[in-house]
């Protein structure tokens, strides 16, 4: 199994990334799925997805929005986040990447890609060099040809967690940092 597939972090959720000790390490373009990865499957962003923004911002982040949706879906969610966009952006395809590292003003060294999906997402990301984080789907209910990925996914996941290159610390999902405090 080739380490494209696996990702450079695997974290429980978007909102518990470490985001201040990335921009240290150098990283300043961020590259985000919207749905499950940001917010449930259609979702528009909600307060949590607003104030992530607001603190990636106010670290030094670029952001953009790289989503295989339609143009309608990716503005709604961006009219509260206000950052670039990508829509149909072909994942993982690496145009779509590259479109957006080219309005971040970014490039592969310093850009990271966070998203749900190991076979669009992950994929492309690690395809062209990327940092990527995966993290977990926000909404376990999905439409049937995700459910079908989500099947695939599991024996890579099972390789990554039995592989030299995981971490349990990167998988520390919030109830058990809550019971450690």
């Amino acid at each position: 199994m080739s380490n494209i597939f696996f990702p450079s972090e695997l974290i429980s959720s978007t909102y518990r990334i470490d985001f201040e000790r990335l921009y240290q390490e150098g990283y300043r373009g961020i590259l985000f799925d919207i749905d499950n990865t940001l917010v449930p499957h259609g979702a528009p962003a909600d307060e949590r997805a607003i104030r992530l923004f607001e603190r990636l911002k106010k670290i030094g982040f670029q952001c953009c929005l790289v989503s295989n949706n339609k143009q309608p879906r990716v503005e709604m969610f961006n009219k509260d986040v206000n950052v670039h966009i990508v829509w149909l952006a072909h994942k993982p395809l690496p145009g779509g990447y590259r479109k957006g590292m080219q309005k971040m003003g970014t490039d592969i060294s310093n850009t990271l890609l966070v998203g749900d999906q190991i076979f669009t997402d992950l994929w492309g990301g690690s395809f062209m060099g990327m940092y990527t984080i995966l993290v977990k789907p926000i909404n376990p209910k999905e439409e049937i040809q995700i459910v079908l990925k989500r099947i695939l996914e599991r024996p890579i996941l099972w390789l990554y967690r039995h592989s030299r290159s995981y971490s349990r610390e990167h998988e520390i999902t919030d109830s058990e940092r809550l019971n450690s405090m």
